[in-house]
């Protein structure tokens, strides 16, 4: 008939019962460590470990008055530490689904001036609010204790008596018997893991959608206006002349691709006008229209000669012809200035007919577009 013992360490050490590396393993059993309280086992394993006690101060009874007080201390921070992780979670999801899309705006007092303000404000104030909870936790709810401890290599004595060391951490810690700190911690930790959870999101979202590099605000019907926001009529400019213009859409003035060189030709240029294949149709009379970012490295060309009949772009001197199509004919640039095809509406004002046909812009940009 066999007997079953007891097995050793079941407060917290080893399954297997023997002596493995000798030392104190020859002078405890595992019988005699299964019958050793926790508290027992972590003064032993202190004492023969060579730990050396230098201070000891209690931490406040249980259910004490200072220690309620400083539970709800602590809870306030960790609580605090989640209100801000989930309104972080809130703004960064929330915007452009049930809060306003944000975008960049110079304006001030719009939802765009406020959403990286509000980022770095509920983040910031979540970290340093677990930071003052944990820092409050360990000096006001643990007990403490300073000791000097030599290092020597572990053997089934030291896993019996370290897991009970660690148990009685928790047993003093009081967290087993603060049910609404752990219930707080429980809420703040799955709010922080959301917060940091969702930051993610932005390497895994394409910022590339709607090719952003592939259209402008230009589009069928859009106005063209001066820079003071006027719109523009055919004769208003003098032959060989060019204005700047913008679309008329909110920010039109401020997008990066949307500046457009309106030219309006002289007669002689007319004459040797050599429009690329298939934007026969582009102009409109003597008007022309192209884009005002160089091809060559995104500066703006904005020089024109109209003896010469050529666009210069000052950064790297790159020449375009404008009755050519705006063909590079001089400097780095090796693709023509998109144009932009323009009619007249109803009221006699220049319209766009649609968006640039190719993008906009350096052509290492548009690796993959062009042909």
């Amino acid at each position: 008939m066999t007997t079953t013992e007891p097995r050793p360490g079941s407060t917290g050490g080893a399954d297997e019962a023997g002596q493995l590396h000798g030392g104190p393993d020859d002078d405890y059993s595992p019988e005699q460590l299964a019958a050793m309280d926790r508290t027992e086992l972590d003064r032993l394993g202190a004492r023969l470990d060579g730990v050396e006690i230098l201070h000891v101060e209690p931490a406040a009874p249980i259910g004490s008055p200072l220690d309620k007080k400083n539970t709800r201390l602590v809870t306030m921070w960790f609580a605090l530490a989640g209100l801000l992780s989930l309104a972080f979670v809130v703004v960064f999801l929330g915007s452009g689904w049930f809060l306003p899309s944000w975008e960049w705006r110079i304006e001030s007092g719009t939802w765009s001036a406020l959403y990286t303000p509000l980022l770095g404000a509920t983040m910031g104030g979540a970290l340093i609010a677990v930071g003052v909870a944990l820092v409050l936790y360990v000096k006001k709810l643990l007990p403490h204790e300073t000791a000097v401890q030599d290092k020597h290599d572990g053997s089934h004595f030291d896993r019996v008596t370290t897991g009970a060391t660690l148990m009685g951490g928790l047993h003093n810690s009081g967290l087993p018997r603060r049910k609404l700190l752990v219930g707080v911690l429980g809420v703040m930790s799955l709010a922080f893991g959301a917060m940091l959870v969702s930051l993610l999101g932005g390497f895994i979202k394409n910022p590339n959608k709607g090719n952003p590099l592939g259209t402008t605000p230009w589009a069928q019907g859009v106005r063209l206006l001066r820079d003071d926001g006027t719109p523009v009529r055919p004769g208003d400019q003098q032959p060989g002349s060019l204005a700047t213009v913008f679309p008329a859409v909110e920010g039109g003035d401020r997008a990066y691709d949307a500046a457009v060189m309106l030219i309006r030709l002289r007669p002689e240029q007319i004459e040797s006008l050599r429009p690329a294949t298939g934007r026969e149709d582009f102009g409109f009379g003597d008007y022309v229209a192209y884009s005002k970012v160089c091809t060559h490295a995104g500066c703006p060309v904005s020089l024109y000669e109209q003896e010469t009949s050529r666009i210069l772009c000052p950064c790297h001197q790159s020449q375009f012809d404008v009755t050519q199509g705006a063909k590079p004919v001089f400097g780095p640039a090796t693709r023509s200035l998109p144009q932009l095809p323009i009619e007249v509406d109803e009221e006699g004002y220049f319209v766009a007919r649609g968006d640039f046909p190719e993008p906009i812009g350096p052509s290492f940009w548009n690796i993959g577009r062009l042909n």
